[in-house]
């Protein structure tokens, strides 16, 4: 649906986006994450047809953005960070303009109000001036102006900003049920944001593509933790003949487990292609058979904010499946 050919752009002597491809299909919802500078925002702003790439190609529905960008921004919804909005105007007569930019009229017009106004959950501030909302309240005035119309594009750039922890629950159930219908782009700085409702996560890093891959894989270490009274030789040996197994590394020694005064924490490193579901199975009957004690066999995950700080200390390198060629989905 949305594909993003090797697109940069630059201000002046910063390139602010530098060579990012990637391609995103309908109903996924995909967490643009960066440091401040990194080239989120850009990269939106280019996404919306705001900005045109200085090189490279972005392609909507099989389209390319440049030569139809109006098309483009009849299907799009789009939250930036600080919303321009007229204060003087109340929440009815600003969702109103915002429909009627978007070219919808008469009945249809009603009906795509009805349904923003009823997601956001602003039917009792509809006659307020805008001037007098919290920011929480603001803010879901942005969300209802996106999403007038259904769009099958919608942007969002720190949706929960100010809002309290109701709402924040609000807007990630509206988001998944958007997303039925809908490819959505988030940018936040809360991990915990990503971690609740996107399928997959990009990680830009001074203006360059990083990390492109599924939340499930982000957080896959590919390594067992093994609690046993073996020793590291032992286990070894009897692991190291299995296809899914890499090697193995001593975590903490002496672990003094009841009845297990000389238990050890090894640290089993898979194979880039072995599924940790299925390696644990293994491990768990070849440890058996050769009688080797197990006192805990678990996955070792790693959460979000770790990897993103990996990601972005000053010698970090990807390994070499941490990013994916784009897949090119219309």
């Amino acid at each position: 649906m949305l594909d993003v050919r090797s697109v940069s752009r630059r201000y002046g002597d910063l390139k602010a986006v530098d060579d990012v491809s990637f391609a995103v299909g309908r109903g996924e919802i995909v967490g643009l994450l960066g440091h401040n500078g990194a080239g989120k925002t850009t990269i939106m702003k280019m996404l919306s047809g705001y900005l045109e790439p200085d090189t490279g190609e972005i392609r909507f529905n099989e389209v390319s953005i440049e030569s139809d960008a109006a098309r483009l921004q009849c299907e799009l919804g789009y939250l930036p960070e600080n919303l321009p909005v007229y204060p003087e105007l109340s929440v009815a007569s600003y969702l109103d303009y915002a429909a009627e930019l978007k070219g919808l009229s008469g009945d249809a017009k009603r009906q795509a109000l009805r349904d923003a106004i009823e997601a956001t959950e602003l039917g009792a501030r509809l006659l307020s001036p805008i001037a007098t909302l919290s920011r929480g309240l603001k803010q879901r005035v942005g969300v209802a102006q996106a999403i007038i119309g259904r769009p099958s594009l919608l942007i969002l750039d720190e949706p929960t900003n100010g809002l309290d922890p109701a709402q924040t629950e609000l807007m990630r159930a509206l988001i998944r049920q958007i997303s039925e219908t809908a490819t959505i782009i988030l940018s936040t700085h809360i991990m915990q944001e990503v971690e609740a409702v996107c399928d997959r996560a990009l990680i830009l890093r001074n203006g360059r593509l990083a990390v492109d891959a599924r939340l499930d894989e982000l957080t896959d270490t590919r390594r067992i933790k093994l609690l046993t009274s073996a020793s590291h030789e032992q286990v070894s040996g009897v692991l190291k003949s299995q296809p899914w197994f890499h090697k193995i590394s001593d975590e903490v020694s002496s672990v003094g487990r009841p009845g297990a005064s000389n238990a050890a924490s090894l640290i089993i490193e898979l194979q880039h292609s072995a599924r940790v579901d299925m390696a644990i199975s293994a491990c768990a009957t070849v440890l058996v058979g050769a009688g080797i004690p197990i006192l805990g066999l678990q996955p070792v995950t790693q959460d979000l904010q770790s990897l993103f700080l990996d990601v972005n200390a000053a010698d970090w390198q990807p390994a070499a499946d941490s990013t994916r060629e784009s897949d090119h989905v219309a």
